[in-house]
């Protein structure tokens, strides 16, 4: 009992300091730098100014840091989901693959030429430099996120690249250097890893989903423990097999992300509440490796600026502008995710990873990284607000809802759907009583707008935003999609004008059914004459 005191002042410390880590989110509200920034820098001068700290063994960063990158990737996967996923999977993958290998052959030019780093050594710097951290974005725009596709994809590419990354890193620690042999080998690693890692990840995310379905548990609090132990179990497996684990475990979380399951508000709680956590501990202990004496040198803190300010506006949007050409995003939008790719805590482990293997001129390069990625989230990431509204990104506001309201059933509900009502859709401004036209005898059971429940009356009339809660047959699902989330097409046959028939409005909720919707192709005014079949 001797040491009681010793170790409840460390809890006592260690209590502070996470309270002010969870209080600087308010800060940066404030003053527009992301938290991790603050988390980064505030433990790299703590362990330089206090004797009692010491930079932890780089295998034990190692494995907290891989630990916790694990937590991070499976909850952005839940979060994303695949429905939201399939809408931007080519620009997704193509940034998170090619995005990569095209930032790391560009990074690695200029450190070649700039500094005259050998080939080897450049390559090695530029891929720990390569991926992104769209959550440092997202903790600097506060309430507010991309309304458009743009946040699929910035969310979607840091999945994708951070494992990508990885991989390449291993790969190229494993090669020894560069040459048509280490190339061959290299290349050979890199798919393998991949090809094993989304194997996993799908397989694994529909064994997870099953799991969770068919096996019931004692009580409430196991299931997030459940998907959490089976999670890290699929990273473990593709790890094993010589694949991606981090692949695995963000594939996992799209495919449980859309899926219905026991508890599964809970799970997702949890684990976004986790992810939190560990980009904490992460950024604290990536911090208290940082050694101030390299990064004050010249040869560290100079090139770490100016790989840091290249990749923010140069090679980033040339690279990523050129794999996002086909997605035909709007002007600003892509302006944003070409500007908003900020760096975080991958890097610094990748950097680790150098560190590990004893790679000459390691620490030096370890600091160039790490003044980089300072360099992105204090420079380019307070910049981020500034950029959204001068590029007039559509954006939504994100306000905490701490009050839930729900019931409690035995068994998995059947034919309750949640829809979001879209402007122009064709429920967009019709009352409930004129919803009857709605298939297989639906009727809405709740409404939710700005977060205040609506009362439901016949005269009560839908908005856009508004979140509606039906309840028909389960296999009706698509059919009311139709009615409530799909914008009504306009007929541009309408002598030009590209008006909607008003005669035909009753028409609009029958193709949830799968009748013919008409439109005039002929004038506005028209009373019935003249209309087509709305192509389905």
């Amino acid at each position: 009992m001797t040491d009681a005191g010793p170790f409840a002042v460390m809890v006592l410390l260690a209590a502070a300091v996470g309270l002010v880590v969870v209080l600087s989110n308010r800060l940066t509200e404030r003053v527009k730098v992301p938290s991790p920034a603050l988390v980064l820098v505030g433990a790299a001068v703590a362990v330089a100014v206090v004797p009692a700290l010491h930079e932890p063994p780089h295998l034990v960063v190692e494995r907290v840091v891989t630990v916790a990158l694990a937590c991070i990737l499976f909850d952005g996967g839940m979060q994303i989901g695949w429905s939201r996923f399939r809408s931007a999977a080519v620009p997704v993958s193509v940034t998170g693959v090619a995005g990569t290998f095209g930032t790391v052959a560009a990074c690695a030019l200029l450190a070649h030429t700039a500094f005259a780093l050998d080939w080897y050594t450049s390559v090695l710097l530029a891929t720990a430099v390569a991926p992104t951290d769209p959550a440092v974005v997202f903790s600097v725009l506060g309430q507010r996120e991309i309304a458009g596709p743009g946040d699929v994809i910035l969310k979607g590419e840091s999945g994708a690249n951070d494992p990508v990354g990885i991989a390449l890193m291993v790969s190229l620690i494993g090669a020894g250097g560069l040459s048509a042999g280490a190339f061959a080998r290299v290349g050979g690693q890199f798919l393998l890893q991949m090809g094993v890692g989304a194997a996993v990840g799908v397989a694994g995310g529909a064994a997870l989903l099953w799991f969770m379905r068919r096996v019931p548990l004692p009580g409430e609090g196991l299931y997030p423990l459940r998907t959490l132990a089976c999670s890290l179990l699929l990273f473990a497996v593709a790890t094993l097999a010589h694949g991606s684990g981090f692949l695995a475990v963000f594939i996992a979380g799209i495919v449980l992300g859309d899926g219905r399951a026991p508890y599964k508000r809970e799970v997702e709680r949890f684990h976004s509440a986790l992810a939190s956590l560990a980009e904490i501990v992460a950024f604290v202990v990536l911090g208290l490796t940082i050694d101030l004496d390299v990064v004050s040198q010249a040869g560290v803190w100079v090139p770490g600026l100016v790989v840091g300010a290249a990749l923010a506006v140069v090679i980033r949007p040339v690279v990523v502008g050129i794999c996002l050409a086909p997605a035909r995003l709007g002007r600003g939008e892509l302006g944003f995710v070409l500007f908003a790719g900020l760096k975080g805590a991958v890097p610094i482990l990748l950097g680790s990873f150098l560190l590990e293997a004893g790679v000459p001129g390691a620490q030096r390069l370890y600091g160039i990284v790490a003044v980089a990625v300072v360099f992105s989230v204090v420079v380019q990431g307070s910049l981020v607000p500034a950029a959204a509204r001068l590029l007039r990104v559509p954006m939504r506001p994100v306000e905490p809802e701490p009050w839930a309201l729900g019931v409690r059933l035995r068994d998995e509900p059947s034919g309750v759907h949640q829809f979001t009502v879209t402007a122009g859709s064709p429920a967009d401004g019709r009352t409930i009583d004129q919803l009857a036209g709605l298939p297989g005898q639906a009727w809405v059971s709740f409404i939710v707008r700005d977060g205040q429940l609506v009362p439901l009356k016949a005269s009560t009339s839908l908005q856009p935003g508004d979140e509606v809660l039906v309840h028909a047959d389960p296999g009706l699902h698509d059919k009311l999609a139709r009615a409530f989330e799909r914008p009504v097409p306009v007929d541009r046959g309408v002598a030009g004008q590209g008006k909607q028939c008003p005669a035909h409005r009753e028409d609009l909720l029958a193709s949830a059914c799968g009748k013919d919707a008409g439109y005039c192709s002929a004038v506005s005014g028209c009373r019935g004459g003249g209309r087509r079949a709305w192509p389905r």
